[in-house]
């Protein structure tokens, strides 16, 4: 798991997360496997920022039922990254 753009899927945007922006806190969704260290320079690679802190939630996949056959959504983990005060803001509404 060498590459930045592979623990680092997506960010989560929800109506909570853009409250928290305006402290320098940021969501993502990344790889499960992937601990602090690595989120965190991933997160310095991909846009330039430093990063002062990095909190992670693991989600376990939840049972889902197609006609009589049972199985698991994926599990996934969510990382909130704090920037420190000196990095610029992350943009991510830039083209709508």
């Amino acid at each position: 798991m060498a590459d930045a753009r592979e623990i680092i899927k997506r960010p989560v945007i929800t109506e909570r997360t853009t409250e928290i922006m305006g402290d320098r806190k940021y969501t993502f969704e990344v790889d499960p496997r992937a601990n602090k260290t690595q989120i965190k320079n991933a997160i310095e690679e991909i846009f330039g920022v430093k990063v002062e802190n990095v909190n992670t939630q693991n989600y376990k996949g939840k049972k889902k039922r197609v006609g009589r056959y049972f199985g698991y959504t994926s599990k996934r983990k969510k990382a909130i990254v704090q920037l420190t005060s000196e990095s610029k803001e992350l943009d991510f509404f830039e083209g709508v």
